[in-house]
């Protein structure tokens, strides 16, 4: 597994690795109609290759197939971050984690920051993040809960 970041070939891959991992992936913790909003049909919905070009986005490449994806913002919020339905509870998410966290790191970043999916909830615990609060968003017209979730880069705030 090769952990490198996004090129714009990448772009279709992710945007089918997004969809069917929130239909199938996320489906046990969400609606028919929430997953249906959170992953329209049309997945042009997102100008893929355009925001992951704006942001450190790593992807797992599995020789040619792109097992997992997450997009680091210069802040220090993660974006997007999912594994391919196929590469769950294999360490993809792990070796993708790592690597924001390195680079969020190089940038002396104070903390990183997410809102999770009921989904991934456990996996961020795992990485040591902490909810922060539960929260209800609102996406075309379905309301989903999520996690506003943060973990202090102590290695960050030991160098200060």
């Amino acid at each position: 597994m090769d952990i490198r970041l996004f090129t714009p070939k990448d772009a279709e891959q992710i945007a089918q690795l997004f969809h069917d991992t929130v239909r199938t992936v996320n489906r046990p913790d969400y609606s028919l109609e929430q997953v249906q909003a959170w992953a329209p049909e049309n997945l042009q919905f997102r100008n893929w290759a355009e925001v992951c070009a704006d942001r450190f986005t790593y992807v797992a490449d599995d020789k040619g197939v792109i097992a997992g994806f997450g997009e680091l913002e210069p802040n220090g919020h993660i974006d997007c971050f999912y594994c391919h339905r196929d590469y769950q509870r294999c360490g993809v998410g792990r070796q993708l984690y790592q690597a924001i966290e390195r680079k969020a790191l190089e940038l002396s970043l104070p903390r990183l920051f997410v809102e999770s999916s009921i989904t991934a909830k456990l996996f961020f615990e795992a990485m040591g993040f902490s909810t922060i609060c539960q929260q209800q968003v609102s996406s075309r017209g379905e309301i989903f809960v999520n996690y506003r979730m943060e973990k202090v880069l102590s290695n960050v705030l030991s160098d200060s």
